[in-house]
């Protein structure tokens, strides 16, 4: 078994660990926050880190109604740019906390007059001590080079950090997501008997749109990743501005699927896939009837324990993660490729 599946395996742990260690740390930002809201967010990071950040850009303007913008870091290590960030929620979000570029762009904001807050797994990291603020991920050592369950728990803080900004979005919501996540990975035999279908793809095609686009984006780069699939993720409203072209019999396709606003596009999109020959594998919850109805369907149980004020998709990011991670690291083990061993990769990729 990989060392993959074994991290994997492991998330709910992690995000029950991460739960309780961190909600104290939350609860200061929440007080910080009352007296001092921010008017603005950015979100720096790369990589797996910049989809939780894209995730985060859409819960926390949803669910609290502040601007959120994902930085470019070449504006300061490149054009050294001189902004003005007062106001304003500067967040590093980075695996190892030794992203340069990330570091630069949080040590830069806090000079320039931002609350900084920095997100990692490694408390003694670059990131930890140049953030002002420090949010650890508690996920242990995560021994393959993909990242799975620093994914999942960044993405839990994004939960967090909305609540923290004052979201009608409550804590006890929030502690049902390690149950989701469990009950996910009971999907896992099914999941890695579909996924000798894809054992011979080259090319995939992956959609999805609101909270569940960075599941899109994040699956594709482990397609990318670690079964050497060239993968195209998009949004299912881009999808059918000039991508739909890809489509075509043999190529896969993947399509996040919940209940609520984003269902009637992804319903469109995929019949344009069927239509292009394709058959895409959705992605759905026990509440999505139509979607469940479907002829290829990996179907999780009901995602809920919300009030009326979220939108009903709105906690469907972490268990969706859950089978898109199985289904990658098990075409990898189909494809005879080792997981945890992708070429050309190392755990820390450093970029300025």
């Amino acid at each position: 078994m990989s060392r993959m599946l074994e991290d994997i395996r492991q998330e709910p742990a992690v995000l029950e660990s991460a739960l309780r260690a961190e909600v104290a740390t939350f609860r200061g930002l929440c007080s910080r926050f009352e007296k001092e809201r921010p008017r603005f967010v950015v979100l720096a990071a790369r990589g797996t880190s910049d989809h939780a950040a894209q995730f985060g850009r859409y819960l926390i303007e949803v669910a609290t109604g502040i601007p959120v913008s994902l930085a470019a870091p070449s504006v300061f290590t490149l054009y050294r740019a001189e902004m003005d960030f007062r106001e304003v929620l500067y967040v590093g979000v980075s695996q190892s906390g030794e992203s340069m570029d990330v570091n630069a762009c949080i040590g830069r904001a806090r000079e320039l007059g931002a609350t900084t807050i920095g997100i990692t797994n490694e408390p003694t990291s670059t990131l930890a001590r140049t953030a002002e603020r420090l949010v650890q991920l508690h996920a242990g050592s995560e021994t393959g080079v993909a990242a799975t369950k620093t994914w999942v728990s960044q993405l839990l803080s994004m939960y967090l950090l909305t609540w923290s900004l004052g979201a009608d979005l409550t804590l006890e919501q929030i502690r049902h997501i390690p149950e989701w996540t469990a009950a996910a990975l009971q999907l896992e035999p099914e999941i890695a008997e579909r996924a000798q279908r894809y054992a011979f793809a080259e090319k995939a095609l992956v959609v999805g749109r609101g909270f569940n686009y960075a599941n899109a984006l994040e699956f594709a780069h482990k397609l990318m990743e670690v079964c050497y699939v060239v993968a195209e993720s998009f949004s299912s409203a881009d999808f059918l501005h000039g991508p739909i072209a890809l489509a075509e019999r043999g190529v896969p396709a993947f399509a996040f699927a919940p209940p609520g606003p984003t269902w009637p596009g992804i319903r469109d999109t995929l019949a344009r896939l069927e239509t292009a020959g394709s058959s895409p594998l959705v992605i759905t919850d026990e509440r999505n009837a139509e979607a469940r109805a479907r002829r290829s369907v990996i179907a999780l149980a009901s995602v809920d324990g919300q009030d009326p004020s979220l939108p009903v998709d709105a906690l469907t990011a972490i268990p969706y993660a859950v089978p898109a991670q199985l289904l990658a690291a098990h075409i990898a083990e189909h494809k005879g490729l080792d997981p945890d061993q992708p070429r050309m990769l190392a755990k820390v990729a450093q970029t300025i």
